[in-house]
């Protein structure tokens, strides 16, 4: 499990509030590993060899890398041959890392990463910008699943402990700069070479003028390209087919004005079709399905970030099949995918909390599916997202819901520990009830 605990996070948080604006001298030289084994950038064109000054370390305002104006952003692609979902958020704390006797105040975001729909890496990441308008990589905290269980937690560093602090962008980027993302070989390498400044990404929404271009090596000799662009950082990875794209950025592509009918119908029909499917009441799943297919022939002429139109659609598609053959298990399991893709969208219109409350839920749905199916390791890894969650949710919560819903992901991980599938169920029954009344505050 992530070892940032919420219970840490708020002792980090009340330390930080506790020592105030913190200065930090520039103009440190950062003591270079050597690489051998790779074909790197001479130091000529190097732009990360002296750590700069950083008055404001928490205030990122590069354009190409804008992590504290990103409240939740989503990615989608094909890794592996398969679908790939990437869900990254702003954590509302900070940590303050210390390296060569200076001490950084960090934003933390939190990286999830689903394949085939299963949690498959998550990584808390530290960024600070220094006040040359660089973004400076102080380190992550990774986890590796494989079939729900975390298997390695390989790449993991800290600046100050591991290592030096890395640049993740320069603060005016030009063709030709070297940086590294990552300078840790052995333990984290990625060297980044300016391609292009001026490149026009075709963005979710339409193109995206003033990107970056990258070319990223890593340590095993493999290269990567990669997009950033202005106001969303990150955009587009490639790399011998595998590719992961931007979706949505939230702020950025937020919309004015209440959630559209026809979105909301598609997100409470589906979860009303799962209900349904408890007690097998087809006559009524087949209702809630027929309501989700009208929503959508109506919401899908509408203005849509362009990897979402065919996720939805396809889960829409496959509520309907699943219907037609009574295929409980496939019905549910569609249902809440038809609901999570809608749920997207409604981030452009709803709170961040609000929809992460709803994620929750889905995942707490997914769990009654998989204990259904007795599948032991989704169920565990069902857990672990749900603890995801709740680090980036729980702050939000009026106290009673963060109480109570602490108490019964604390009987899930029990449960899942025990490999006992009747627990676990009643616990998510709880956890879906916690999740109904539960109150946004912040």
């Amino acid at each position: 499990m992530n070892s940032v605990s919420y219970r840490s996070a708020r002792f980090a948080a009340l330390c930080v509030a506790s020592l105030g604006v913190l200065a930090f001298a520039g103009g440190v030289p950062i003591p270079q590993p050597k690489v051998t084994s790779q074909p790197v950038g001479g130091d000529a064109n190097r732009r990360d060899l002296i750590l700069p000054t950083f008055s404001h370390p928490t205030r990122v305002t590069n354009p190409l890398f804008p992590v504290s104006n990103q409240a939740s952003v989503l990615f989608t692609g094909m890794v592996d041959n398969k679908p790939f979902r990437t869900e990254v958020t702003l954590l509302p704390y900070t940590r303050v890392i210390s390296w060569n006797g200076i001490h950084i105040e960090a934003l933390i975001s939190q990286y999830v990463a689903y394949s085939a729909g299963r949690v498959e890496e998550v990584a808390y990441d530290y960024y600070a910008q220094a006040d040359d308008g660089s973004v400076w990589y102080l380190g992550e905290d990774v986890s590796d699943f494989r079939n729900g269980y975390i298997y390695t937690k390989e790449g993991t560093w800290l600046a100050g402990k591991d290592g030096p602090p890395a640049m993740i962008m320069p603060g005016n980027p030009k063709v030709g700069d070297v940086y590294r993302a990552e300078n840790m070989p052995g333990i984290a390498f990625e060297e980044v070479t300016v391609i292009d400044v001026n490149h026009v990404y075709e963005g979710p929404l339409g193109p995206i003028r003033g990107s970056m271009l990258g070319r990223e090596l890593h340590a095993d000799g493999t290269a990567e390209s990669k997009t950033f662009s202005p106001r969303y950082g990150e955009a587009f990875t490639s790399s011998h087919g595998d590719t992961e794209a931007l979706a949505l950025s939230i702020p950025t592509d937020r919309l004015p004005g209440p959630v559209p009918a026809e979105l909301r119908m598609l997100t409470n029909a589906a979860m009303q079709a799962f209900d349904a499917g408890a007690d097998k009441n087809w006559d009524s799943v087949a209702k809630s399905a027929q309501a989700v297919s009208a929503a959508w022939q109506k919401f899908s002429s509408t203005a849509m970030p362009k990897p979402l139109k065919p996720l939805l659609q396809k889960a829409v598609l496959d509520l309907q099949t699943a219907v037609g053959k009574r295929d409980l298990q496939a019905m549910r399991q569609a249902a809440i995918e038809t609901a999570r893709w809608s749920l997207d969208l409604q981030l452009r219109h709803r709170p961040v909390a609000e929809i992460d409350l709803a994620r929750f839920d889905l995942w707490a749905a997914q769990v009654l599916v998989d204990t259904a199916a007795k599948d032991f390791g989704a169920v565990n890894g069902d857990m672990f997202t749900l603890t995801l969650i709740r680090d980036r949710l729980i702050a939000a919560l009026d106290a009673d819901a963060a109480q109570n819903l602490n108490i019964q992901l604390g009987e899930l991980m029990a449960a899942t520990s025990e490999q006992k599938l009747v627990p676990a169920r009643k616990a998510a029954e709880q956890l879906r009830k916690v999740v109904a009344t539960a109150k946004i505050i912040g």
